[in-house]
């Protein structure tokens, strides 16, 4: 099972990018008297000088408070000093700035998707998984279009419930290569009650996302891992096996579609 977890699963944090290109179609307070600081933001965010960018864009929000595309651009300029990873104070400062910035824009346009992905993206790259969670959610209801929102609820989803299955395999002295479901009713039952139903909803999510990218190959992938999750979390080997032979399915279609994507196109 571990080989074909490894083959198929790319490193998610790769594919939650926070480089946030200003978007062309959100003007920057046009006619606003922030307009002139607005504008050399863009120049220097472009030039990726992001302290420099924060500057003017914190100088636009003070001349023009109204103006919401201020304070997501200056979210924006701090995302981009936000390092994924990194513990320390001057590192969780810069997300909490950006944060608040973003917060400020959802004050008065509570459906901004740039906000609200952009929150969602920080908590995950904190391993806030739950307060990611709850702010992909919010992702999917205001754009129930987007491939991002489904499919990383579906990673979400496996990856809260992965660390205890996998540690109660560890503690029953169930190797990787073992066949499913867990060998011990008692702990299985516990999980299958706590994860089970958060393990079915990101199916439904990844099957989501494929629904509106019918070539998610990556959406593919982490479905393959939550049917293993799920076989786990059966009650019968019959249960177990049936599972397993989607996940395959899924692994299958995944590979394919890859190779479909690489194929010179006529």
């Amino acid at each position: 099972m571990q080989k074909i977890l490894v083959m198929t699963v790319r490193v998610f944090c790769c594919s939650l990018v926070l480089y946030l290109p200003l978007r062309a179609q959100l003007p920057p307070c046009p006619g606003s008297q922030a307009a002139p600081e607005m504008s050399q933001g863009v120049s220097a965010y472009k030039d990726q000088r992001y302290p420099l960018a924060a500057e003017h864009f914190q100088a636009a929000t003070q001349l023009d408070p109204s103006c919401a595309n201020a304070w997501l651009y200056l979210g924006n300029a701090y995302l981009q000093q936000y390092i994924p990873g990194a513990t320390s104070a001057e590192n969780q400062a810069i997300a909490e700035k950006a944060y608040e910035q973003y917060q400020k824009v959802l004050d008065q346009q509570p459906e901004n998707q740039q906000a609200i992905e952009s929150i969602a993206s920080l908590y995950f790259h904190q391993k806030k998984l739950e307060e990611a969670r709850i702010w992909y959610e919010k992702l999917a209801i205001v754009n129930p279009d987007s491939k991002v929102a489904f499919y990383t609820l579906g990673v979400l989803a496996w990856t809260i419930s992965y660390q205890a299955c996998n540690d109660a395999r560890v503690k029953m002295e169930m190797k990787p290569e073992d066949p499913g479901p867990l060998k011990d009713a008692a702990v299985r039952e516990a999980l299958r009650n706590k994860y089970l139903p958060m393990v079915q909803e990101g199916i439904d999510h990844l099957n989501r996302a494929i629904e509106i990218d019918v070539e998610y190959d990556d959406a593919m992938s982490y479905l393959n891992l939550l049917y293993r999750q799920r076989a786990d979390l059966e009650n019968t080997p019959e249960e177990y096996q049936a599972d397993i032979a989607k996940a395959d399915e899924w692994v299958q279609k995944a590979l394919d579609t890859r190779k479909q994507k690489k194929s010179p196109q006529p």
